[in-house]
């Protein structure tokens, strides 16, 4: 195993040294991932959404472990595991909303996939060097908010209820981002920093998406019948 991968990282200000519980509230935080996971297979199995549904609650349940990891023993290897899980979920939820609130077909899916994270990745990689230095890396999660934002109002605008939950959690995400952004620059003033709010937001943004997932990500647009457009449970 390459030796450097296993130096430490200290990317955070709440972080005072390699020591393995040197970041307590940025690694307690996690639990908001946790919870929304459980709060997401809680609801997907009381709605009867199916395997889909709650597969992405478990992927946010490990998105919270992954990074709790990382947060408590933060090094290049661990990293990783911080990185993939959200990485999944954020793909995932994508062919989901695709495939469940927009009752794409599998070709029409894959195409739309595709194209989306094409364009969000050239997007993405065009982001001058200096903004990406100057906003902690947080370019990197551009795709996920363009997924959020534009994925979302379609979804939206075709006038399915889940379309407004990811408006939504585009918003949440972008107060996020914000507090990822200056957890670096506000240590003198705040020496437990920001990033924990980061956590805290994307654990709040995961459990508002898997409500939606659960509420209405049923196959087929079976959501729309059993609670209409306007998201109100309609007369039996």
């Amino acid at each position: 195993m390459n030796a450097s991968l296993l130096e430490a990282i200290d990317n955070y200000c709440e972080r005072t040294g390699p020591e393995l519980w040197s970041e307590p509230l940025n690694a307690l935080t996690n639990l908001a991932f946790i919870a929304a996971g459980v709060w997401g297979l809680v609801l997907a199995r009381r709605h009867g959404t199916g395997r889909f549904a709650e597969v992405l609650a478990w992927m946010a349940i490990l998105v919270g472990l992954g990074s709790g990891l990382f947060h408590t023993w933060a090094n290049g290897l661990t990293k990783w595991g911080d990185i993939i899980p959200i990485a999944l979920f954020v793909f995932t939820y994508t062919l989901f909303a695709l495939r469940r609130y927009l009752d794409l077909g599998r070709g029409t899916t894959a195409i739309a996939f595709i194209a989306f994270y094409a364009v969000a990745g050239f997007i993405t990689w065009m982001v001058p060097q200096w903004l990406v230095v100057a906003t902690n890396g947080s370019t990197g999660y551009l795709p996920a908010l363009l997924a959020l934002v534009a994925l979302g109002g379609w979804i939206a605008w075709s006038g399915h209820p889940a379309g407004r939950y990811m408006v939504a959690g585009g918003a949440i995400f972008i107060v996020a981002v914000a507090c990822r952004i200056v957890d670096m620059r506000v240590c003198d003033a705040l020496p437990i920093g920001t990033h924990f709010l980061w956590h805290t937001l994307n654990g709040l943004l995961l459990g508002v998406l898997l409500t939606a997932a659960a509420r209405y990500g049923h196959p087929s647009g079976d959501a729309v019948a059993a609670f209409g457009r306007d998201g109100v449970r309609q007369p039996a």
